[in-house]
């Protein structure tokens, strides 16, 4: 039986988020553009039948005073609350760091093109991936603190790259990208001519190829979906 997933797209305007997740997630999968202001459902209603949940990236900050992220993160609260597991990739990561208690802050500079991630210790999100692993890097603002009795699951020099709360994760890297996508990040980034080309040349067929072991994380969370069991008694 496919496990079903509510997808939230945070992206702003038109963006390959939703392609790329409803590509790279095994289960049946239902899109909510909430920077539209389409917010899924909670999950004490009785319009809820998802077993797990995936926030994608965004072109905006955590931070930024806007009402769909007030929203938002009323709602994530609640998804944590009920123990359903979730995914947050980049602004995603980001954002549950913050909903949940941690605290996001601007690097000043762009952690941008293929990068090196490494794991610290073994948990089921990474399970059959290698310590250290290449994965496609796109933001300026990074996770400075995490919230309390999380696990931190992979860094590099940049900071934290992924994290466990209970069933909640987050990871800074995107594994959803192709090729096709980091060439059109890249295309819309606000570039010197000199850091375009630099990280442009991180696209080789190598790069590419090597992300591939990345996209494992969905795999491994769909799995994790379809073995939870949410704690009885407390949230229902």
């Amino acid at each position: 039986m496919n496990q079903t997933i509510a997808i939230v797209d945070a992206s702003v305007g038109e963006t390959p988020a939703e392609r790329n997740l409803t590509r790279s997630l095994d289960a049946e999968t239902t899109v909510y553009k909430v920077s539209d202001g389409r917010l899924p459902p909670v999950p004490a209603g009785g319009d809820w039948r998802y077993d797990g949940v995936v926030i994608s990236g965004s072109q905006t900050s955590v931070y930024d005073d806007r009402d769909w992220i007030h929203d938002l993160t009323s709602w994530v609260r609640d998804v944590h609350r009920a123990d359903v597991p979730t995914l947050g990739i980049c602004w995603g990561h980001q954002f549950l760091a913050q909903s949940l208690g941690g605290r996001v802050v601007d690097m000043n500079e762009y952690e941008l093109g293929y990068r090196t991630v490494h794991r610290r210790g073994e948990d089921p999100l990474f399970a059959d991936m290698s310590s250290s692993f290449t994965a496609f890097q796109t933001h300026s603002d990074r996770v400075a603190e995490l919230p309390a009795d999380a696990v931190e699951l992979a860094r590099n020099e940049y900071g934290i790259q992924a994290f466990r709360l209970g069933t909640r994760y987050g990871v800074q890297f995107h594994p959803e990208y192709d090729r096709e996508t980091a060439e059109w990040v890249i295309g819309n980034k606000d570039l010197t001519d000199e850091r375009r080309e630099a990280v442009t040349a991180t696209i080789t067929d190598e790069s590419v190829a090597a992300a591939q072991e990345a996209t494992t994380v969905f795999k491994n969370f769909v799995r994790l979906v379809a073995t939870h069991q949410r704690r009885p008694g407390r949230f229902d």
